[in-house]
């Protein structure tokens, strides 16, 4: 319709036009848009139901239980404090230097078993079953349970089959995050018993950015089954970093002043009952062993 045309239409047509096309849009069902999130959620394995409950409602207050908990926080705080004065993690200097084999962690009774986590892909579907408990004599760890590598029937998930262990994120007073300070060490010092399975040993250390959570340290570890305990040494320089369980092309060697946690894992695709027992885990200083980084770094600014 060309401009002259409608210059002649009156005032009075146009505006009842305009209330039509109004009149037909409010008729049209508008489309149906989902409600994004503003906070990022866990993983919810496909076909499992979305829990709208508010997080506020999750809390359970019980003044007792708070009054208990600031004053072991308070304790807490009054030890960090000794422990500084004698020096670097309530050591006296001297001892901290010349310091050559450090035990980490020993199961030595129930309460050790507190400081670690276990999880296997029942999280996602899966069918693996994994325990922990105390061994015959109660001083060592045993961990066992029955690996199954068949996926959950959800369609979407293709790989399952692990089973984890993990030690908790290290805390001080009021739940604040603290490192492992390894850097006065050079390798990975344990006693095991297992049954012939090769492991995986995964160390988390602190990372600058959020994306970087999912970065691990990695390394093998070969069980030789039997009744015999098996000491197992592993330089650090041998652990490679992965991400979310693939290798990475740019490789750097690991912070051992910022360790969180360490870990095992199998996966190994044989189905079957598993067991692994461990004595302890420590680190050691071996003069013996030199080298920095085992594996190719690249340089960013390369020397011409």
């Amino acid at each position: 319709m060309s401009l002259q045309k409608i210059s002649r239409i009156p005032a009075s047509s146009l505006l009842c036009t305009v209330h039509d096309i109004r009149w037909l849009l409010r008729s049209v069902t508008p489309l149906a848009v989902p409600n994004r999130a503003l906070v990022q959620s866990e993983y919810r394995r496909p076909g499992q139901p979305r829990e709208d409950k508010p997080p506020w409602q999750k809390i359970k207050f019980d003044l007792s239980k708070g009054l208990e908990g600031v004053k072991k926080h308070f304790k807490l705080l009054r030890q960090e404090f000794a422990d500084r004065l004698v020096g670097p993690e309530g050591k006296p200097i001297i001892e901290h230097m010349l310091e050559q084999n450090r035990v980490i962690w020993e199961f030595r009774g129930p309460e050790s078993l507190q400081n670690w986590t276990v999880s296997s892909d029942r999280e996602i579907g899966g069918q693996s079953e994994i325990y922990l408990k105390h061994g015959r004599n109660n001083d060592t760890c045993f961990l066992y349970g029955t690996l199954c590598s068949a996926p959950p029937r959800d369609g979407e998930t293709r790989y399952s089959g692990y089973c984890t262990m993990r030690s908790k994120q290290p805390l001080v007073s009021f739940d604040r995050k603290t490192h492992h300070d390894w850097s006065s060490f050079n390798t990975l010092h344990m006693r095991i018993r297992g049954d012939g399975r090769p492991w995986m040993v995964n160390i988390a250390a602190e990372t600058y950015f959020s994306h970087q959570k999912d970065d691990i340290y990695s390394y093998f570890l070969y069980t030789r089954g039997g009744p015999y305990w098996q000491d197992v040494k592993i330089p650090f320089s041998k652990f490679f970093l992965t991400h979310r369980g693939r290798i990475q092309d740019d490789q750097h060697p690991l912070w051992l002043d910022k360790i969180n946690t360490i870990g095992f894992t199998l996966g190994d695709k044989a189905d079957g009952p598993f067991q692994l027992e461990i004595d302890f885990i420590g680190v050691c200083k071996d003069y013996a062993h030199t080298e920095d980084f085992a594996y190719e770094v690249y340089k960013r600014n390369p020397e011409v």
